[in-house]
């Protein structure tokens, strides 16, 4: 091996290499030889020994060196640091023990550095903040002691930091709150004391918050609830006292939420019945007290956990609570309890009075308002002539059937929006102003599109004009993600494109949108119209629905009818995404939508519209992906998935104990389970069809497990 002089990649894991004795690992001091040395993997062997001081004389071209899962022990040599083009360091899972070298911090471009699962112990070096190019921070499972170095903060792309199960003690650090790129950050099995953070809100982008098993006290810092994107939040085991904070209610992607074990008092507040994605909930041993919820994830005992909260009541009978008991006046005398039901009754009287005053008073507002807009500010035509430059070609955006959209910027603090401006000659448009004003005023959530403003009056001309504003989209439509102009398949230089967790993020926010429209609205709304043209993102690439010029709105009791009654609503929509039923005369149904969303959703990951010169005749995108999947799944998957995969397993491997093929499996797996949610979705018989809650916890479950594994 000492000949192997122009060797570039050294790759050999997975195999049995190795008898788990001292001097397994001295050929790597044969491979100091190899200048141009870039990879050297031998992880999930059976190597033992230590590692040879000589690694510090490899190659200084050196990227990737993986030597995970094997029996490797002592210390790690402080030569490391002379690799100073090292980008991943996997030594996970062997048994190393010592300090981690400060050397370590020469590493500029390292991006990933795993040791989790070994006995390393001491500190971490105060150099790791020294790693600007940081993403992952993988440590968990050591005997690391000491404060966690506030120079971490200086990590600007960590992503992932993975403390777990050592003996860090001290406070949680205010500067990690600084690390806004931070989506998932686990603490837990400690001895962290102190409160966690009260700008712990400054992290926007996180998904998972794990702080199980330490000393931290206090309440829950409101700020918490600015963490919207927040899914797994673990802070049980741990001494937090007080409220639960009406801030959370903000948190509506929240899929498991423990908070047993701890001190928390006061009701259970009733916003968590309402998070629609919650999958578990554990308040056990706590001092909450009076009446548990009954709705949401309080219907499911196995999924929800109130144990222990001696002061608690009611609920489902599967908690086994006592009944909630109606207070009653006692020890007063009968004159006494005369007097208090007098003044009630007269208080009682004097409310319902003042009740019917103030219905009054309202409905004649009302019927002084503007029907189209009496929930909207109404802006003048001539603040949007200015906002849009006179409605300059420069300032359109986009094009529908009823109107365009120009970008405008108001005078007013300078706020950039999108403004609708409704084709009144066109047959229609007035009724779909008239349904995008009733949809939007009655709706609230964070994946719909945002409407700011309304304009309905006159132009200088005298004509009708009536136009909605929008809060703007930095990026765009989801249309011209998937289909840029004059893509060929391919990933041009400056051609945007999104990754599949970023094509998974969007699903899941339609599908939360969707599921908000049909089953948790006043009034059940059917969209109508789901299409990538008509899916927005903002500046964080969060999906919102929006044009609701084709919304209708549903009677409970007909939601889920199968009456086929002929129905000149039932032909609206857009080619390809309109359910078949439609064509034959059947009424508008919330299954429309979701037909409609497996069409999407199909789309999203082939890179090909359902309008496609591909299908022709009876091949339509859902048989193409059918005949397809699972076993040809490579050939129905965006090409650019495909070069993202065949990437990720070149230069990367996950911090999860996976290797590159394993990588790419899962992916692979993934994407099956996406593809067979949006073959049911799409399925020609309604009945075959899932519905939106089902398909937002199938998909969350999918994310969770991908994350998870990556």
């Amino acid at each position: 091996m000492k000949n192997l002089i122009s060797l570039e990649e050294f790759v050999l894991p997975g195999n049995h290499l190795g008898s788990g004795v001292i001097d397994d690992l001295t050929f790597l001091c044969d491979l100091t030889n190899a200048t141009r040395l870039r990879i050297l993997q031998i992880s999930n062997n059976t190597f033992g020994g230590m590692l040879p001081q000589c690694i510090a004389n490899l190659s200084s071209s050196i990227r990737f060196f993986h030597a995970s899962n094997n029996k490797i022990f002592g210390s790690i040599p402080n030569g490391i640091g002379n690799l100073v083009n090292l980008e991943s360091v996997h030594l996970f899972v062997n048994r190393f023990s010592g300090h981690i070298p400060p050397h370590v911090g020469k590493l500029q471009r390292l991006y990933e550095l795993s040791m989790n699962n070994n006995f390393l112990s001491g500190n971490v070096p105060s150099s790791f903040g020294n790693l600007s190019g940081l993403t992952i921070l993988s440590l968990y499972g050591n005997k690391l002691r000491g404060n966690v170095p506030s120079s971490l903060a200086e990590c600007q792309k960590l992503m992932v930091l993975f403390l777990d199960a050592n003996d860090f003690n001290g406070i949680i650090p205010q500067e990690i709150t600084g690390l806004s790129s931070l989506y998932d950050l686990s603490f837990s099995q400690n001895h962290f004391t102190g409160s966690l953070p009260r700008d712990i809100g400054k992290l926007i982008n996180l998904q998972y918050l794990v702080i199980s098993g330490n000393k931290l006290f206090g309440e829950i810092p409101p700020s918490l609830g600015s963490c919207i994107r927040l899914e797994y939040l673990y802070m049980d085991e741990n001494f937090f006292q007080g409220k639960i904070p009406s801030s959370l209610a903000s948190l509506r992607g929240l899929s498991e939420l423990y908070l047993s074990r701890n001190n928390f008092s006061g009701v259970i507040p009733e916003f968590l019945e309402r998070l629609q994605v919650l999958q578990s909930l554990n308040l056990s041993f706590n001092n909450f007290e009076g009446s548990v919820p009954i709705d949401g994830i309080f219907k499911n005992a196995t999924a929800t956990s109130v144990e222990g909260n001696s002061q608690l009541c009611g609920g489902i009978p599967e908690f086994h609570l006592p009944k909630c008991r109606v207070p009653h006046i006692r020890g007063l005398s009968r004159t006494m309890k005369l007097i208090i039901s007098l003044v009630f009754g007269i208080l009682g009287v004097i409310l319902v009075l003042t009740f019917l005053y103030l219905q009054c008073l309202r409905r004649g507002k009302k019927e002084s308002a503007s029907s189209d807009s009496d929930k909207f500010l109404k802006m003048s035509y001539q603040s949007l002539v200015k906002a849009t430059d006179a409605f300059s070609s420069t300032k359109l955006i986009g094009m529908g059937s009823f109107g365009s959209v120009y970008k405008g910027v108001l005078e007013d603090g300078g706020t950039t929006i999108a403004i609708k401006v409704f084709n009144l000659v066109r047959r229609g448009a007035y009724k779909s102003f008239t349904a995008e004003c009733e949809a939007l005023k009655n709706i609230r959530h964070r994946n719909l599109v945002k409407v700011l403003s309304v304009c309905s009056g006159s132009d200088y001309r005298g004509n009708d004009f009536k136009a909605l504003i929008y809060e703007f989209m930095v990026n765009g439509s989801l249309e011209e993600w998937l289909h840029p102009a004059g893509t060929n398949g391919e990933i041009n230089d400056g051609q945007r494109s999104l990754t599949f967790c970023q094509r998974l993020n969007i699903a899941i926010d339609v599908a939360m949108a969707l599921e908000y429209l049909h089953h948790h609205c006043h009034t059940p709304t059917v969209h109508c119209d789901l299409k990538p043209s008509n899916l927005l993102l903002d500046d964080d690439m969060i999906g919102h629905v929006g044009d609701f010029g084709l919304a209708k709105f549903l009677p409970i009791t007909s939601q889920t009818s199968s009456g086929n009654q002929s129905s000149s609503l039932g032909i609206k929509g857009t080619i390809g995404y309109t359910p078949p039923e439609y064509g034959m005369g059947h009424n508008v149904w919330i299954q429309g939508d979701v037909y409609s969303y497996g069409i999407l959703l199909l789309e999203m990951f082939t890179g090909k519209k359902p309008t496609d010169n591909l299908f022709q005749g009876t091949l339509t995108l859902h048989n193409f992906v059918m005949a397809a999947v699972p076993k040809h799944l490579v050939e129905v998957v965006d090409p650019v998935l495909v070069q993202e995969m065949v990437q990720a397993e070149m230069s990367t491997s996950n911090h999860h104990n996976e290797d590159n093929a394993t990588l790419r499996m899962k992916t692979e797996e993934s994407l099956i389970s996406i593809f067979e949610i949006g073959l049911a979705c799409s399925a020609e018989l309604p009945g075959e069809r899932l519905d939106m809650s089902d398909v937002v916890a199938q998909m969350c479950q999918i994310r969770k497990k991908h994350t998870v594994q990556h």
